[in-house]
């Protein structure tokens, strides 16, 4: 497997294998699922993820379906489902039938949907391997936020905008006692080796505004999180480390650096991050901006933003256009990265030949031949015409 992973990387099989041993780079697979395994964190391609699901109001498998059909099509390299409408496990069957990538889910979701505060550790528990059992391959778990957090929060202009933070805070709040995730955290780490889960490691405290970044209750809940990586790693589970949020340009790169150092090196998932608060329908472009940036700086995977991100349900197209922002972003950085123009050379000399078959086929989004079909058998476009720049140079080149 190792050698088939590190030949798609471009990397060598010996040092992927140590890069795993030691925990920088985690391989998702579910051991009950046949699909491809996937390679997430040092020295390997940034990957992308797709956030799909429903929500009490819309309840579609079928939509969800197309929606997850759709972000493959598109290129993520993994999919999440956030469903809190409908029947939760039957969705999540359903869409590991239906998918040939890595699945994540959030566990605390059902839980806290069936039980509400009453929820207990042993059901959640019970769930969690019930997903592993599904053939999820990477589960988010919100362990590092616990009761000496909670009386930070107020500060900040949002206190929480993680659905499962809130759930556990509500949770802890109630019944005056830890978090669960946290408490059970060695029980956690047994169920998931069965199945050869990767666990991602939930930021709770995630920044919702550029105000609360790199806060204390952030940094706080990091701190927990490279306590429970340290776990982890001695019980040879492989972690993720997810983070923020919102954050302005100038801390991401320290955002980065914090989790690398405070973790151990392990793969770092963004949510974007989304760099200014105010791009509302246009959150794919500040993901994208905030997300070429952290992965240019060492995070590792970068979970997609969509035009309905802070609006509602997105669609079909929302996805689309989430995946391919995404994809420019992790492209953009592993050109820095992995020392790698090879695609964007190609692409140069296609267009310096005009050559539009090759021109749609070394682009992120090939489906951009659909709908300029009528430049194919052309050798200029219609922003210049005859007085191409290309054209002209070419022509007293020759002379």
């Amino acid at each position: 497997m190792l050698k088939e992973i590190a030949k798609k990387e471009g990397i060598s099989e010996e040092k992927l294998k140590r890069r795993v041993d030691n925990g920088s780079v985690v391989i998702v697979k579910n051991s009950e699922r046949d699909i491809a395994p996937l390679a997430i964190g040092e020295g390997t391609r940034v990957k992308v993820n797709a956030n799909i699901g429903t929500s009490p109001e819309v309840v579609d498998l079928r939509k969800e379906l197309e929606k997850a059909w759709t972000a493959v099509k598109s290129g993520t390299d993994t999919l999440m489902d956030l469903s809190i409408g409908g029947n939760l496990d039957a969705i999540r069957r359903e869409i590991i039938r239906n998918t040939k990538v890595p699945l994540g889910t959030v566990p605390i979701y059902q839980a806290f949907i069936e039980k509400r505060v009453d929820m207990t550790p042993d059901h959640i528990l019970d769930i969690i391997e019930k997903n592993c059992r599904d053939g999820v391959d990477f589960l988010t778990l919100h362990c590092g936020i616990t009761r000496d957090i909670l009386e930070e929060i107020n500060r900040r202009l949002i206190p929480i905008t993680s659905r499962g933070g809130s759930f556990i805070a509500a949770w802890m709040i109630k019944n005056k006692k830890e978090n669960p995730l946290y408490e059970n955290f060695d029980q956690i780490l047994e169920i998931v080796s069965k199945y050869d889960v990767v666990i991602s490691l939930g930021d709770a405290l995630r920044p919702a505004s550029i105000h609360d970044a790199t806060d204390i209750p952030q940094i706080h809940e990091l701190i927990n999180l490279g306590r429970l990586t340290k776990r982890a790693r001695k019980a040879k589970v492989p972690v993720i480390i997810e983070g923020p949020g919102h954050v302005p340009l100038d801390q991401i790169k320290a955002n980065v650096i914090l989790e690398k150092k405070i973790c151990d090196n392990s793969p770092f998932y963004v949510l974007g991050p989304l760099v200014t608060d105010i791009a509302l329908g246009y959150d794919h472009i500040s993901g994208a901006i905030g997300g070429s940036i952290a992965a240019m700086h060492g995070a590792d995977f970068l979970c997609y933003v969509t035009p309905s991100e802070h609006l509602g349900l997105p669609t079909a197209g929302d996805v689309k256009k989430g995946v391919i922002a995404s994809k420019i972003a992790a492209h953009s950085a592993d050109i820095i990265r992995l020392k790698d123009t090879s695609r964007d050379d190609k692409m140069s000399k296609a267009r310096k030949e005009l050559d539009w078959d090759k021109m749609f086929k070394f682009c992120i989004d090939g489906s951009v031949k659909e709908t300029h079909s009528e430049l194919v058998d052309k050798n200029v476009c219609t922003m210049c015409g005859k007085y191409c720049a290309l054209k002209i140079v070419k022509e007293y080149l020759k002379r």
